[in-house]
């Protein structure tokens, strides 16, 4: 077989944040440079136009150049409307209203959070900023979100236990919601209030309901390659008044509604600015024709590997099919193929196609190995034979065409 030994992906550009290599991958060597005549082809780069710079170019001339404004305000309103929930509070990042989220639900040094081990460290970092203990539970290996009867277990276990747990952390994965219907009620049964992670799920839906909406709060992220960005920032969503209040003036210094400076407790300069808001409003009214232009490449993607045994786009098959299609993660059995997942991107690196390692799971990053972990190997498996594909909106359909014939003709080598 004329396939390459496995090699890395080459690393993304300063436009894009994706899954990061790891240095235990077996993807973790260098390739050759990318031809020079080749256009890198991103895994998710922005998708910016003229109705963005319309939008920031008003904003600038409007004056409100500091983190507050009407564009910010209006931000806010459009995209809980959007979503479905009372109320928005623009943020610096997707991590901050992680953050946030779980201070306004009461969580406290000491406590646990529930996560899921199959995500990316801002999940977990934000944890660990409110003091709390992170626990991981693995994925379902069908669709790499969190495994309903394995949190069933541990929230048990921990109560037996007499642990305080403060909080579920469920993780929306590449565009697909989690299983909330399984989910919520077994929170619910145990007492434990739910911060959705939809970082990666703006605009998907699970059982009608839209990401974004499922438990006491959620947070999405707007990050540069996120399915619309603000270049950075974020947003805690609620139907709670008093969570969106509190995150609001945490967010802002927490600084009290006096003339002079007057602070009674720490703060954070967390808001999102008027000027980054006015580009996510524009994003905001392209985001269903993003979604379409990603959902459309991943069926490209979903052809060409239904003939290729040994091979699967990680959550296709399951009974929720309104994901965003944020990123196309395809999953590889050597066994059944004869290559790997990271043979397959090491080919299409030579092209200066970029892919990338889906999430190392968290329970095996050096920083939480101490961390309690229910885990069923379902995350490393994924971890180990997945490959993230190139899924953004803004590739043309010269980019899409050049990456099928890459991929075609690893196959083809393969064979």
């Amino acid at each position: 077989m004329n396939v390459p030994p496995p090699v890395a992906a080459t690393a993304a550009p300063a436009t894009t944040t994706a899954p990061p290599v790891s240095p235990a991958s077996p993807a973790s060597t260098a390739v050759p440079a990318p031809a020079a005549s080749q256009a890198p082809i991103l895994l998710s780069g922005p998708d910016v136009g003229p109705l963005e710079e319309e939008f920031v170019l008003a904003a600038m001339r409007s004056g409100w150049i500091a983190p507050a404004g009407p564009d910010l305000d209006a931000f806010e309103a459009e995209v809980a409307q959007r979503v479905g929930v009372g109320h928005a509070v623009g943020l610096s990042t997707g991590t901050a209203a992680l953050h946030l989220g779980l201070l306004g639900l009461g969580v406290r040094p000491g406590d646990v959070v529930l996560t899921c081990t199959f995500t990316f460290a801002a999940t977990v970092n934000a944890i660990l900023y409110c003091g709390a203990r992170p626990v991981f539970v693995d994925c379902d290996p069908e669709t790499g979100t969190m495994d309903p009867e394995l949190l069933e277990i541990t929230l048990r276990d921990l109560q037996t236990g007499w642990e305080s747990v403060g909080a579920i952390i469920p993780v929306d994965l590449f565009g697909k919601a989690a299983d909330y219907t399984r989910i919520v009620p077994l929170a619910r049964a145990h007492g434990v209030p739910i911060l959705a992670d939809a970082a990666e799920a703006l605009g998907a839906e699970h059982a009608g309901v839209p990401a974004g909406a499922w438990g006491e709060a959620a947070a999405v992220s707007f990050n540069g390659n996120k399915i619309m960005t603000t270049s950075g920032g974020g947003m805690l969503l609620t139907d709670d008044a008093g969570l969106a209040a509190r995150a609001r003036h945490l967010s802002a210094q927490a600084r009290q509604p006096v003339a002079h400076y007057e602070h009674c407790e720490v703060g954070y300069n967390y808001r999102l600015s008027n000027l980054l808001a006015a580009l996510g409003r524009a994003q905001l009214r392209r985001l269903d024709e993003m979604i379409a232009r990603r959902r459309a490449i991943r069926r490209r993607y979903e052809e060409l590997f239904a003939e290729v045994p040994g091979t699967r786009i990680l959550g296709a098959a399951g009974a929720d099919s309104h994901d965003n299609a944020w990123l196309t993660p395809l999953v590889v059995d050597p066994s059944a193929t004869g290559w790997d997942a990271h043979q397959l991107g090491a080919w299409l690196a030579r092209d200066a196609i970029e892919t990338r390692p889906l999430w190392k799971p968290m329970h095996l990053q050096p920083v939480y190995a101490s961390a309690q972990a229910e885990v069923t190997g379902a995350a490393q498996r994924l971890f180990e034979h997945g490959l993230a594909l190139p899924s953004g909106s803004v590739l043309s359909d010269a980019d899409v065409a050049r990456v099928l014939e890459r991929i075609e003709e690893f196959l083809d080598a393969a064979r």
